[in-house]
């Protein structure tokens, strides 16, 4: 069953967040966008408080979204998706654009993307939890493969406690290793998404290139493509305000059509 978290009330909207993220990485903005909408944060299968599967593909949890919807009776959604929750919303419209109203995509394309994620996958890999006593004893063994503190932070957001009190990660890094080249897969052509869509990218991102209109636009001909400056991969980190504003308005301005 997939863990989820609900703010506020009205149309829903449902936000799924990134690889090795969790649903905790949206709250501000949820709670902000709850004001105006029935916010749903999804953890995404092998990720944050779900479940854990044998398997991780964007058919997967398209799936996964599918019975969601299903389960709780929900009709016409706005959905959310940031980088590999992107993908998973993109495929999900293509599939079942009578269930979408809305689309927002953050910071990723439809395109085939390189392995990006390998110094991380190297240090869940390497790091050996067992005997850790405290964060910043995790921290210190992350530190010689995760240079840069924010990322050594966002991952150790999934640091967690089993049940006989020792560090674990939240994620199923075993699957997750495994199926990597599964969620870096372009979306596939010759398909259409034709309610309104917006695509929004960091200014300091290279995720999203002017070149990916093309097929931006054959997947999604009613698109529309903004750039948060002074953000990069991580836009709702960097620029929450600016990003809550952007989803707002655009929502709204599709729902006063």
């Amino acid at each position: 069953m997939m863990n989820y978290k609900v703010y506020g009330n009205g149309q829903p909207l449902l936000i799924l967040h990134g690889f090795l993220g969790s649903l905790d990485n949206w709250h501000s903005i949820a709670n902000e966008l709850g004001q105006y909408f029935k916010v749903y944060t999804l953890d995404l299968r092998n990720h944050g408080k779900s479940f854990h599967a044998p398997t991780h593909t964007i058919q997967d949890m398209v799936d996964d979204l599918h019975t969601f919807i299903q389960t709780h009776a929900l009709k016409m959604v706005h959905l959310m998706g940031h980088s590999m929750g992107g993908k998973v919303v993109m495929e999900f419209a293509l599939q079942f654009p009578t269930i979408v109203h809305q689309l927002i995509v953050a910071d990723i394309a439809p395109k085939l993307y390189k392995r990006g994620h390998d110094d991380v996958l190297k240090a869940l890999q390497e790091v050996n939890l067992e005997g850790m006593q405290s964060r910043k004893e995790v921290e210190a063994a992350l530190l010689p493969y995760l240079p840069d503190f924010g990322v050594r932070q966002f991952i150790m957001k999934n640091l967690d406690r089993n049940d006989t009190g020792h560090y674990q990660w939240k994620m199923n890094v075993p699957v997750l290793l495994r199926d990597y080249e599964q969620v870096v897969q372009a979306i596939a052509p010759n398909r259409h998404f034709l309610g309104d869509t917006l695509f929004i990218r960091g200014g300091n991102s290279i995720y999203i290139q002017d070149t990916d209109s093309y097929q931006m636009k054959d997947l999604f001909p009613r698109y529309q493509l903004e750039t948060i400056e002074n953000a990069g991969h991580w836009v709702h980190a960097d620029q929450p305000v600016r990003l809550k504003n952007l989803v707002l308005n655009f929502l709204k301005a599709v729902n006063a059509t």
